[in-house]
């Protein structure tokens, strides 16, 4: 859910170096998969203590750096693919509301079909 001129930057930056041969959704699903994986690696091993004085260090621009490629690479799957970022969030949100009623689920960490 990036601002506009953010999206355009992102696009005119891919445009300009002719990525988008390369930028099949395919290729860019399995690229934010690897990114994703990649922001795994920065908590992986560490305890809530560790995460938390990283977040106070020089360490924690690393962290935004991976959240940043995720969202890139989000960003240009949903460009290429019409996909409204804020639509889509929004019409999950209504499903998951109907799957998580709060009287069944709150302080609960069930998935949707182990509750009764």
């Amino acid at each position: 859910m990036l601002k506009a001129e953010v999206l355009k930057q992102l696009i005119d930056f891919r445009r300009e170096r002719d990525w988008e041969q390369f930028h099949h959704p395919k290729d860019l699903a399995i690229s934010l998969s690897i990114e994703a994986a990649e922001l795994l690696e920065w908590f992986q091993w560490r305890s809530n203590a560790e995460i938390k004085q990283m977040l106070l260090s020089d360490k924690r621009e690393a962290l935004e750096d991976e959240i940043a490629d995720v969202a890139v690479y989000l960003s240009y799957l949903c460009h290429d693919l019409e996909i409204d970022l804020e639509q889509a969030v929004q019409r999950k949100m209504q499903k998951n509301i109907a799957k998580y009623p709060v009287d069944k689920v709150k302080g609960r960490a069930d998935k949707y079909n182990e509750y009764s």
